[in-house]
């Protein structure tokens, strides 16, 4: 079943109706860990569906609204959500960089853990470090700048369908894997909201 673009809301819409919303934070732990909406949950994209049944009661209860950097992979949550039948969401646009460029504070709930990069830079930095490989290997072998190519064709297609291919391949990094029992805990939080 498909669904049109998902409901969204602007930072200063979200920030009214804070108080009010269940957020759930669908980046990775250790982006969220970086800074997040004050109350938001970490549910990673990729354990969504585990998480299904937990939102599905949530969402009986008020709405919610799902958070990312962007607001792509919120817009696909909210996408992933309604195909189950949990309707009661909005995407937040433009994600936490326009939360802090609406002049919103993001919550950092642990100054001593290590600083992890956004999911974005970590993708331009292993895109930029696959194609400067290639580029300097193929000066031993040329078949080496495929990998370039590869590199450079799959920007292009990202581009075009407003996707990425590699952030899901990063996100199975173990510094970008949720702790054990972190999203246990996530779900008991989102059962009790």
């Amino acid at each position: 079943m498909t669904h049109p673009h998902p409901h969204t809301l602007d930072a200063h819409q979200a920030h009214s109706r804070l108080h009010e919303l269940i957020v759930l934070d669908v980046r990775t732990p250790a982006e969220y860990a970086t800074g997040h909406l004050p109350g938001a949950l970490n549910v990673p994209l990729d354990h969504l569906t585990r998480a299904l049944p937990d939102i599905r009661e949530a969402a009986a209860r008020g709405d919610i609204l799902v958070v990312c950097a962007s607001g792509t992979r919120s817009e696909a949550a909210c996408t992933t959500l309604a195909d189950h039948g949990i309707i009661t969401t909005a995407a937040l646009a433009g994600g936490t960089g326009a939360w802090t460029d609406g002049g919103h504070t993001l919550h950092h709930p642990d100054h001593h853990r290590p600083t992890t990069w956004s999911m974005e830079r970590q993708v331009r930095f292993t895109a930029g470090a696959v194609v400067l490989t290639g580029l300097a290997l193929g000066r031993l072998r040329p078949a080496f700048r495929l990998a370039s190519a590869g590199i450079a064709g799959g920007l292009v297609f990202s581009a075009l369908a407003n996707t990425c291919g590699m952030a899901p391949l990063l996100a199975k990094l173990p510094h970008n894997r949720p702790r054990q029992g972190d999203l246990e805990i996530t779900l008991a939080a989102l059962r009790g909201h």
